[in-house]
């Protein structure tokens, strides 16, 4: 129960000391947690539901609300600021380990902001393969909480693809935005994760973002302070180590050695010289088989550590331009990846941010920031409990407690008694048992 009130308590200092902004404070917090308990999607009129029924705030307005919601006073940078110091140990190895991928987060309504047509890679036979949709491109903290792998978001941007700022202008309240690509704003958000932590990083993406369009932007603003860890294409070259070039000899030193071959047809020929290797992986121990080598990749100019690994007639090839890790590391890392793909699964599904239908710019912004936000606390808040949370709904294979399981301990502990004592407002701090019933029952 301390532990979230500390933590909800730092986000209300952010707000400035002001008669609407202590207002506007205690309504950030509450609004976060009616977010995180599953007491229903985090629609805007389902959180003014849960604030009225659970949290008793009766005088609160559904038009004083919706104001709040689309108010462009919430200060999310101090905010996010404030979040990344209250994760109590971001480093793994000492290194900050950061997801880094996008996501389409579909929509219904017309006039959405940063809805567009989006191309949709993973769509199944009954859907369109151009949804009208957001795209969002995310970074996460990869961290170890009791015993497995967790992804915290930390930043997001919404992408807008260029024929958007060719047809006018694209707008978010009085601001004229600017085109960027995938690539320039997750290099941007990765900058900015650099200066606020000032430790170096290693960036787990998929292939999409493991090329030289984001390696060559991000080195040239943190050097060697930055290290990528993704997927090989089956169909790039790869080159032995330069040789040492001979005294006298005319011209620049070579920078690659000789041509070693496509990938697919190095797995050919490393097959029957791989090792079994003993990985964390997936939440358990598994044993890999892979093969390691140094070579140069000439995408990105540079000496990397390319991996492959075989499972019966399959295979995959992992590269990273940190030459220390070992393999075991590469192949646990870009395992832990998978978890930005589930932290995306819990935004739009469980937390409900796909069934949000907001018009207004600023209100999709701070709803987004609402649900990434409630990510994030509800993980520091399982990193800090003295046990580890039980799982309620066991799945074969599975022995690691789930989101949905962090999420119903903190709903025990805000529906307590003693949470309106600590967490005080000028509020019915009543919760009546059927709606403590209701929020277990769906906890």
């Amino acid at each position: 129960m301390f532990i979230l009130h500390q933590l909800l308590r730092k986000f209300k200092d952010d707000f400035s000391h002001s008669r609407k902004d202590e207002e506007r404070g205690a309504w950030f917090i509450y609004t976060l947690l009616a977010v995180i308990i599953p007491f229903t999607s985090s629609k805007t009129s389902n959180l003014l539901r849960c604030l009225h029924t659970v949290f008793g705030f009766t005088h609160i307005t559904k038009r004083r609300f919706y104001t709040f919601m689309a108010s462009p006073k919430i200060p999310w940078e101090r905010l996010w600021k404030t979040l990344r110091e209250t994760i109590p140990i971001p480093l793994t190895d000492g290194r900050l380990l950061l997801a880094l991928d996008d996501c389409i987060n579909p929509k219904v309504g017309k006039e959405i902001f940063a809805c567009h047509r989006f191309f949709d890679h993973a769509a199944k036979q009954n859907q369109s393969r151009y949804p009208w949709a957001q795209n969002i491109v995310a970074v996460g903290l990869l961290a170890t909480i009791k015993g497995r792998w967790a992804c915290l978001p930390l930043d997001f941007r919404f992408y807008h693809p260029e024929k958007a700022f060719k047809n006018g202008e694209v707008r978010l309240g009085k601001t004229i935005l600017d085109f960027r690509t995938k690539l320039d704003q997750a290099a941007e958000m990765l900058r900015d994760i650099y200066h606020a932590y000032k430790r170096p990083l290693l960036v787990v993406a998929d292939s999409w973002f493991g090329n030289n369009g984001l390696w060559k932007p991000l080195h040239g603003m943190l050097g060697e302070n930055v290290h990528l860890l993704s997927r090989l294409r089956s169909n790039i070259n790869l080159f032995d180590l330069p040789v040492a070039p001979r005294p006298k000899r005319r011209g620049r030193p070579t920078k690659y050695g000789a041509h070693l071959g496509k990938v697919s047809e190095l797995a050919s020929r490393y097959r029957d010289l791989a090792s079994a290797y003993d990985v964390n992986l997936y939440g358990r121990t598994r044993q890999v088989m892979a093969f390691d080598r140094v070579v140069v990749l000439k995408t990105i100019k540079r000496s990397v550590r390319v991996v492959w690994i075989f499972r019966k007639t399959r295979w995959i090839a992992l590269f990273s331009t940190d030459l220390s890790l070992s393999v075991e590391q590469i192949v646990q890392y870009y395992g832990a990846r998978w978890k930005i793909e589930a932290g995306f699964k819990e935004i739009k599904q469980e937390i409900g941010s796909a069934q949000a239908q907001c018009r207004n710019p600023q209100a999709v912004v701070n709803h987004l920031n609402l649900c990434m936000m409630a990510i994030s606390v509800t993980w520091i808040y399982a990193m800090q409990l003295d046990k580890t949370p039980k799982r309620r709904h066991a799945v074969k294979g599975r022995s690691h407690y789930a989101f949905s399981d962090v999420r119903r301990h903190i709903a025990e502990t805000v529906i307590s008694k003693d949470f309106c004592a600590i967490c005080s407002y000028e509020r019915k701090s009543i919760v009546n048992s059927v709606v403590a019933a209701l929020l277990r029952m769906a906890a």
